[in-house]
């Protein structure tokens, strides 16, 4: 809210003009001990540099930022060019919102265009919508949409799906008449196991798996594609690190009817969660049941080229049985962020990126497996994320090495499924260095040992 100064004489007249004699009549409801009757203990105000001396004090408080990190599961420390900030940070960007008269939101739309574009090429599909808001919701929303399409109530979800991202979308589907079966994962490859798709007949709306999956492992989405099909299901994909996307076969070319993923990896910095910025695309077939809102290009009587919101049908908009979602918005200033940085690093940067997370992500693997006890459980091929087992509980090996190592080593998988006690996910980007991965590998050696 505003600051507007007021002089004694206004604030006078304003207590006159309700009938009070002073402020503190104002307050005569509240029972007198339960007023404060002396002053707050409030420091006194500091001078910009005292002030910025202050923050740098606290900051150095703060270890675990300082803490050398392999941690990924659905979030990801990945290089954010200095460019993104600044141009997100100009003004005209600061209350980006609804652009429901084109006529004067021509740049927020055009953004919003760019930024579909960039999906589409990226996950290999023909429409994309304006955003959604998490990779979670976004794979809910699929769910629902295959079901709209389909006019079937069964949707088979693979386990290797993230576990928060199948727990919301149980959220979205549980008072919605649609029955979420789960297809195993093989324990040796740690993809899903086709021959768990027994359930997969003609009442199934979608399959819907994660590749990477929630492990690391890269799923056969065209043989996943054709099994779906052949009972005229769709196949759903969802990517949680999209930023294997440049580097791995995008899965519209493997067969996917629509791609729900989070964008966060693309400019998004970890922030403690959020926001991020869910990406959702289809085949063009399927581009009136789509959630949220879809901006196209458009030509003025004189053949000038301009932007506009071809299609929202939340209910706002329309009817609410006509409309495909209740989504009241989409996540246009984080959506923005993404496009900055995927046309900044280009066809050649974002496939670079992708390689180093994986080169890196291979050279660590290899060396835990080195350690004395310690193995990769599963055979499957890998993108930046594995599983690793430890000789001993993870969880206990995995706080003392942030404690006396300084090293965020990955998380246990205990957390999700305990029956995997040894088990932990680690994750490698291009932002770790081959130091910090030996530190990993010599921490865990040591402690292991020491245990």
């Amino acid at each position: 809210m505003r600051y507007i100064p007021n002089s004694p004489a206004e604030r006078a007249e304003m207590l006159r003009q309700i009938g009070a004699t002073s402020i503190e009549q104002l307050f005569d409801s509240i029972p007198a001990p339960l007023r404060l009757r002396q002053h707050l203990e409030v420091p006194a105000a500091l001078s910009e540099i005292e002030l910025l001396r202050k923050f740098d004090e606290l900051a150095t408080r703060n270890q675990a930022a300082r803490r050398i990190s392999f941690l990924g599961a659905g979030a990801y420390s990945h290089y954010i060019p200095t460019v993104v900030d600044h141009l997100i940070s100009r003004s005209e960007f600061f209350t980006a919102y609804t652009p429901y008269q084109p006529e004067i939101s021509q740049g927020t739309l055009q953004a919003i265009f760019e930024f579909q574009t960039l999906v589409c090429q990226l996950t290999g599909m023909d429409i994309a919508n304006a955003s959604m808001y998490d990779g979670s919701t976004a794979m809910a929303e699929a769910v629902l949409m295959a079901e709209r399409i389909t006019k079937r109530s069964k949707v088979i979800v693979s386990a290797a799906v993230h576990p928060q991202y199948l727990e919301v979308a149980h959220t979205y589907v549980q008072h919605a008449g649609i029955e979420l079966q789960q297809a195993l994962y093989c324990t040796e490859s740690g993809t899903t196991l086709r021959e768990s798709l027994s359930g997969l007949d003609e009442n199934t709306a979608a399959v819907v798996v994660q590749s990477p999956n929630f492990f690391g492992c890269i799923e056969d989405l065209e043989a996943l594609s054709e099994k779906a099909h052949a009972k005229g299901a769709l196949l759903v994909v969802a990517v949680t690190e999209a930023m294997s996307l440049g580097l791995l076969r995008s899965p519209g070319a493997c067969g996917a009817d629509i791609v729900a993923a989070e964008g966060q990896s693309f400019g998004v910095p970890l922030s403690y969660g959020g926001p991020y910025v869910g990406l959702f695309a289809t085949r063009d077939k399927y581009a009136r049941q789509i959630p949220g809102r879809l901006v196209g290009e458009a030509y003025d009587k004189n053949g000038r080229r301009g932007f506009v919101l071809t299609l929202a049908t939340r209910e706002q908009h329309i009817r609410r049985e006509k409309a495909t979602s209740n989504i009241c918005t989409n996540e246009g200033l984080i959506a923005l962020a993404s496009t900055i940085y995927l046309e900044t690093m280009g066809r050649r940067g974002v496939p670079e990126a992708a390689r180093q997370c994986a080169q890196k992500a291979h050279y660590a693997a290899g060396q835990i497996a080195k350690i004395k006890g310690f193995s990769l459980p599963f055979s499957a091929p890998f993108f930046n994320e594995f599983v690793a087992r430890a000789p001993i509980e993870a969880a206990p090996l995995l706080e003392r090495l942030a404690r006396e190592k300084g090293i965020d080593g990955g998380i246990a998988l205990a957390r999700f499924d305990s029956s995997r006690t040894n088990d932990f996910l680690v994750c490698v980007t291009e932002t770790n260095t081959r130091a910090e991965i030996d530190a990993l590998v010599e921490g865990l050696s040591d402690l292991s040992r020491t245990n």
